[in-house]
């Protein structure tokens, strides 16, 4: 379907270009449907639209520190959840050494984001090496396993019952933010090999509708010497994605889309330089995103729009919430210190609402919500 030229209301005093031209002493603020992908309206307040003095009920905002989730586990099935709705679940994975059985996911998808430390990933496909920033996508029913060289601090983000995409680049075509030929795939190599002559009994747990089954061998499952196809794991490391950049406009969060799930996206921020036009905002604009929860997991540097996160963090910010940078960052919303962002962050946008497990609530600082109070 075509889409014809339109021509936006304008009322009263208004920039005409978003994120750019503010009227004077004024704070813009974004209401979109769709997350940034529908129609939108952006409307001028003389304060910050964060200026609270209380917040009470279920909208507040949250932000839990895993990094105090520290006991190591050997399999991803006692990771503990800490997000999850019917389209996607959110773990949390400490482990080190060896994992003493194989894993096999039949509910979706599995992607696995490695905050910290190496391992050599054994699966269907062969071996492949990991570290610290990558990307792990591992298909559905794909048979694995870690053996790490250093403890392995990982995000898990299932898409249940459903299957990762890549986004559509549009105009940008399809080698903009990273050339899929940059996906690594396991190799049928040496190492692949070797593993083979483990002729011990293995033990295989098969996750389906959250219930573990475990299947027995005398032998290693891992016994593939080829394999063709179009699907297997993929690892990209954020190091390897190239930002969208715009030196006149800041870019809303959905420019940076890496995976798509079935009703949720997953973005990633990497460093990138500052908007350079004078006019242009420099700080992640005011916005109501009543469509989609956010959730935005701090991985890597300094996070110029947050006061008090560092790595190892995640924010959940309900749909409905308004949000936007906190008052240290404001100050610096037309001029920056510095030429660029140096921040690496994964943020997960659910079209539905999610719910908090326990084990994220034992760890959430509760002073959160009046981080954005001027000081």
């Amino acid at each position: 379907m075509r889409r014809y030229i339109g021509f936006p209301r304008v009322e009263g005093t208004a920039s005409r270009q978003a994120h750019a031209d503010l009227p004077p002493g004024t704070f813009e603020r974004e209401i979109s449907k769709e997350g940034f992908f529908g129609p939108a309206a952006h409307l001028y307040h003389r304060h910050p639209p964060t200026g609270w003095v209380s917040f009470e009920g279920p909208l507040r905002p949250h932000a839990f520190d895993l990094t105090k989730i520290a006991a190591p586990v050997a399999s991803p099935w006692d990771a503990r959840q800490i997000l999850g709705n019917a389209a996607v679940k959110i773990r949390w994975w400490n482990t080190a050494g060896a994992m003493p059985a194989l894993a096999r996911n039949a509910d979706g998808d599995e992607l696995l984001f490695v905050h910290r430390g190496r391992a050599a990933l054994f699966c269907d496909y062969g071996h492949l090496d990991i570290e610290a920033g990558d990307y792990v996508l591992l298909p559905r029913g794909t048979l694995w396993r870690l053996a790490c060289d250093e403890p392995v601090a990982a995000l898990l983000i299932e898409a249940t019952n459903g299957s990762y995409t890549l986004p559509d680049r549009g105009l940008l075509g399809p080698h903009a933010l990273f050339d899929p030929a940059i996906l690594d795939v396991p190799r049928i190599d040496a190492a692949f090999t070797a593993q083979q002559s483990d002729d011990t009994p293995w033990r295989v747990e098969v996750k389906r509708r959250g219930a573990l089954s475990v299947i027995g061998f005398p032998f290693n499952p891992l016994d593939a010497v080829g394999w063709h196809g179009d699907l297997a794991p993929v690892r990209l490391n954020v190091r390897d994605i190239r930002p969208l950049l715009s030196h006149r406009y800041h870019l809303p969060p959905s420019a940076h889309s890496t995976f798509l799930g079935d009703r949720f996206v997953v973005c990633t921020f990497v460093p990138r330089p500052f908007e350079t036009d004078p006019g242009a905002i420099k700080v992640p604009f005011f916005h109501n995103n009543d469509d989609y929860d956010e959730v935005i997991f701090y991985h890597a540097g300094q996070f110029f729009s947050r006061d008090n996160i560092h790595p190892g963090m995640v924010t959940l910010h309900p749909g409905g919430f308004t949000h936007g940078p906190h008052p240290k960052a404001l100050r610096n919303m037309t001029e920056q210190s510095k030429p660029g962002t140096d921040e690496v962050a994964v943020m997960i946008d659910t079209r539905d609402p999610l719910d908090i497990a326990p084990v994220a609530s034992d760890v959430e600082w509760a002073g959160y919500v009046d981080s954005w109070k001027s000081p």
